[in-house]
């Protein structure tokens, strides 16, 4: 066995003619040191209990120098906010070289632009045109969703993209209209103005959509994007399933083609809406239409599942559907026989809305919170999307330009009639799929989606409602990920509480509950597991100097008269008396089972704390407890493998000398090897 000298550490022998014995011509094997060991433990030299200088192969644990407060907060800090080093590509550049890298740095399309050709162009033109063929009648539907009409929905289809375009990094997510960012929207702003009518719920949106913008894009700025990743993956799931299935009832509103329908989400108050309408609310005609297309959207997303080469053609089905029901209804002038249509969609570009937005008055307060709260969700999706297409084509991708970018994307689409959009991770899919090689696929997309509102958007007035739903529905269907459920099911009984509890609070009551379900069980499982955090009783594998949780490994030996606990979290204020009183029932449980077992009793507790990154004052002062209760109980504490942090604060609050220099051990191996005369026999 080599050992591996720190400037700090020394090696100590109890018997160098034993290491001399052995054949030095080649490399000393671990099971000859753990024979020596083993036979030094037998012939007493450990018995003297540290009494004299001759001690068994024992590291001395270092002391790393006290660091400087002010480059200690400085580290610290650096580490939380600036751990990429975001500025180290500027050191050493000259000025004029520094500002080109600084504007590259705020539109990402200047660098990668320059390498820009004909046959990358192909690539996004080819996605861009799907997409968009996907986008737009996405768009117009989705407005509905946050009750805009759908003219605000290709508005921000147009503008959003292309500013993305500039000034993200992604070169595969698709930006616009999302199913769960609208409905949040549409809910919330309901809450404060039922009347879709008014100018004034329009405005709503607008300023919503602006605070939103700020939101994300200081996040940004300030690097916070970490606090984003506090809402758990198994929230998510459940959130994103609850919302699926609420998004999926209102539609039952077109989809049956009721006219007075509840403005409430939640599933109870949606089937009494439904259900009290049967007899006279129910049109045969709308439903004919809805189902015949939803089953056709269906069977064709169904067919491209299992022929990933037709893929292209479930990209167009909602387009197609959009087409051929027009076309249906105007010919038959089914809206005549009571067929709900969309009617006129206002035709031109984006009018400016800069002098909409409420800066005063009763709704700033409104807007600023519905905007937090929606602009967090839409950010978290964004960038969970931007991510995992960067890891699946192994690009990089900064987080927080990434929200910089949707900050602003945010901000420049509320000043043009916009409403909060975010990436959508089906025409994301798509943008991949259909080959797209840079941002330009978004800049392509909004440039149809412009060409729509120039030309098109006239035809689009027969569409009945009941297709735009058929297509909602058929596009929430894959957020409801029952696979997803019954893995967490199987991987993490609290993960699936916690999804569970954001789906049922979104069904049942409203998005907000369910959003506000899934961030308090998000924080519940942080909290339990830091308050809570796992403790073991370790013991050591046959025929190694490996020293494993006994639990885990049901053939590892406990040593006789000594407990071995690992702790497998920093020791704070908020579970520094558990890990203390967990660390005592221990002692008094294993004692009890070895009383019955006829072993000795406990003489050593030795703490592990290689997982120990870090412990404060008040862990300081739970040791210094932990040492003076086994002390009334005529037991000694060791400790083992302490990390630099630890050593450095056991020592600055004098507690190592409590406990006592030679009670501190580099491993459990050297603590057992220099206490434990009785460890070949193990219980």
């Amino acid at each position: 066995m080599q050992a591996r000298l720190g400037s700090r550490s020394t090696v100590y022998y109890s018997d160098i003619a034993s290491l001399c014995s052995l054949n030095m011509s080649h490399r000393v094997s671990d099971k000859d040191m753990e024979k020596v060991m083993d036979e030094e433990i037998k012939s007493g030299h450990s018995s003297n209990r540290h009494d004299d200088n001759t001690l068994p192969y024992v590291h001395k644990v270092g002391v790393p120098p006290k660091q400087n407060v002010l480059e200690e907060i400085k580290y610290t800090a650096m580490e939380t906010f600036f751990a990429d080093k975001p500025l180290s590509h500027f050191k050493g550049q000259p000025a004029s070289r520094k500002f080109v890298l600084g504007l590259q740095a705020i539109f990402p399309i200047l660098e990668w632009g320059r390498g820009y050709n004909l046959t990358k162009f192909k690539g996004d033109f080819v996605a861009g045109l799907t997409v968009s063929s996907l986008c737009i009648p996405q768009a117009i539907a989705y407005a509905k969703l946050s009750n805009l009409k759908p003219q605000y929905g290709l508005y921000s289809a147009f503008v959003s993209p292309i500013v993305y375009a500039i000034m993200g990094s992604s070169r595969d997510m698709a930006l616009g209209p999302v199913a769960v960012v609208c409905l949040l929207l549409g809910t919330m702003m309901t809450k404060e103005n039922n009347d879709y009518e008014s100018f004034d719920y329009v405005r709503l949106a607008f300023t919503a959509t602006f605070w939103a913008g700020i939101t994300q894009m200081a996040f940004g700025i300030l690097r916070l994007g970490f606090l984003i990743e506090y809402l758990s993956h198994a929230a998510i799931v459940g959130f994103m399933s609850g919302a699926a299935i609420v998004i999926a009832m209102q539609q039952l509103k077109g989809f049956l083609g009721i006219r007075k329908f509840t403005k409430k989400s939640d599933i109870i108050n949606v089937m009494r809406a439904v259900w009290t309408n049967v007899e006279h609310g129910w049109h045969w005609q709308t439903i004919l239409i809805g189902v015949a297309f939803l089953a056709f959207l269906v069977i064709i997303k169904n067919t491209a599942k299992k022929n990933k080469k037709l893929f292209w053609v479930a990209t167009l089905a909602p387009l197609t559907s959009v087409i051929v029901s027009t076309f249906f209804v105007y010919i038959t002038r089914a809206d005549k026989k009571g067929v709900a249509i969309v009617k006129d969609i206002d035709k031109g570009v984006n009018p400016i809305s800069v002098g909409d937005i409420f800066f005063s008055g009763k709704y700033l307060g409104a807007g600023i919170q519905i905007g937090v709260v929606v602009g967090l969700i839409a950010l978290t999706e964004a960038v969970a999307i931007a991510k995992t297409f960067a890891s699946r084509k192994d690009y990089p991708l900064d987080g927080n330009k990434e929200m910089i970018a949707l900050g602003t994307m945010s901000v420049v689409g509320s000043f043009t009639s916009c409403f909060l959009v975010s990436g959508s991770f089906s025409r994301s899919a798509v943008n991949s799929t259909t080959g797209c090689k840079t941002a330009v696929s978004n800049i392509v997309t909004g440039i149809v989606v412009l060409l729509t509102l120039l030309f098109i958007t006239p035809l689009f007035k027969y569409t009945p409602n009941a297709v735009l739903a058929s297509i909602i529905i058929s596009a929430v269907l894959s957020l409801i990920d029952i696979e997803e459920f019954v893995h967490l099911w199987k991987i993490d009984k609290f993960d699936f509480v916690a999804a569970m509890g954001a789906f049922f609070g979104v069904v049942f009551k409203s998005v907000e509950i369910g959003l506000l379900i899934a961030v308090i069980l998000s924080f519940a499982k942080i909290l339990l597991q830091v308050t809570r955090p796992k403790t073991m009783v370790l013991g050591k594998i046959p025929g190694t100097n490996v020293y494993r949780s006994i639990f885990q490994y049901p053939n590892a030996k406990q040593i006789p008269q000594m407990l071995i606990i690992r702790v497998d979290s920093a020791i704070y204020f908020s579970n520094s008396s558990y890990i203390r009183d967990r660390i005592l029932r221990w002692q008094e449980d294993e004692d009890e089972q070895r009383k019955e077992s006829g072993f000795p009793k406990i003489e050593y507790v030795i703490v592990e704390m290689s997982p120990v990154t870090d412990i404060d004052t008040s862990g300081i002062h739970a040791f210094e407890e932990l040492h003076k209760s086994l002390k009334k109980r005529g037991l000694q504490l060791l400790v083992a493998n302490p990390g630099p942090v630890v050593m450095e604060k056991l020592h600055a609050s004098k507690l190592a000398e409590t406990i006592g220099e030679d009670k501190i051990f580099l491993s459990v191996a050297d603590a057992v090897a220099t206490f434990g005369s009785k460890a070949d026999h193990e219980v």
